[in-house]
């Protein structure tokens, strides 16, 4: 819906192009497609046979098990990778809709414990030093507690 009203208001000349394409974050585009070149490259090169085998040792059947994964994954990386990632482990698993549910909150919870957590904690640190604040990059949490 966005990207026909941004059209419509190119078209109709209301905003100048230039005024719109300045508001555009391009590192911010440019860091998304990238991410999901990443991932596709991982999945293609790195999740093996023998990989997924070996992840089935972890015994992601269990909840504590596969939120401990996402968690870590998720702080590692950010947390949209190990979504996309754990997908043909959690697809093998008994109960994929249990162990979706369990990625999804994992996965969000995790991306508040860091700044690396989420790509959205990144933007903020983003924007915030282009105001002149510091953010750090330890557990968030602890900081919004002082």
């Amino acid at each position: 819906m966005a990207i026909v009203v941004g059209g419509m208001l190119l078209l109709t000349c209301r905003v100048r192009s230039e005024r719109v394409y300045a508001q555009i974050d391009w590192s911010l585009l440019l860091m998304f497609a990238r991410l999901f070149v990443i991932v596709a490259g991982a999945e293609r090169s790195l999740l093996s046979g023998d990989v997924v085998a070996a992840v089935g040792c972890l015994r992601l059947d269990h909840i504590p098990a596969l939120t401990a994964l996402t968690a870590v994954l998720s702080n590692l990386v950010s947390n949209i990778l190990p979504v996309l990632v754990l997908r043909p482990f959690i697809d093998g698993l008994s109960d994929p809709q249990r162990a979706w549910l369990v990625v999804a909150i994992a996965s969000t919870l995790a991306g508040n414990l860091t700044v690396l957590g989420s790509i959205a904690n990144l933007i903020v640190v983003q924007r915030a030093a282009a105001s002149g604040v510091a953010i750090g990059y330890g557990i968030t949490a602890a900081s919004a507690c002082r």
